[in-house]
């Protein structure tokens, strides 16, 4: 079955920087839809930023576009999160999701089409 282990978080001061990894295994499929959610104590889960394995461009929250990059080591079946000029606002549990559904696309950003899910890394602005 399909496991998504996330690192990497942790504490930083506004204006550092963090790197997410996710590691996936249990996939069948050469390519299939990533991304990274986040949610914050009161808040609803969002997209940050999603990606189609096989290729494509990268979809970002407006809250982080120009600060933050997804990428992927595709042989490796990692999946990453550059974070720079973290802001408190980004203070939140980091997610990384993943589903191979054709109905799961990434330019939705859509936390609820996406069925795989790791255990969450905090990331925390001061």
């Amino acid at each position: 079955h399909v496991q998504l282990v996330e690192s990497g978080g942790g504490s930083v001061q506004a204006g550092g920087s963090l790197r997410l990894s996710c590691t996936a295994s249990g996939y069948t499929e050469t390519a299939y839809s990533m991304g990274w959610f986040r949610q914050a104590p009161g808040k609803d889960r969002e997209g940050v930023a999603t990606m189609y394995t096989g290729g494509g461009r990268q979809y970002y929250a407006d809250s982080v576009k120009g600060r933050f990059n997804i990428s992927q080591d595709n042989a490796k079946k990692m999946l990453y999160l550059q974070m720079n000029r973290l802001k408190p606002e980004d203070t939140a549990m980091y997610y990384c999701a993943a589903d191979s559904d054709p109905f799961c696309h990434p330019r939705n950003m859509d936390w609820a089409s996406f069925g795989y899910w790791g255990q969450g890394t905090q990331v925390t602005v001061s």
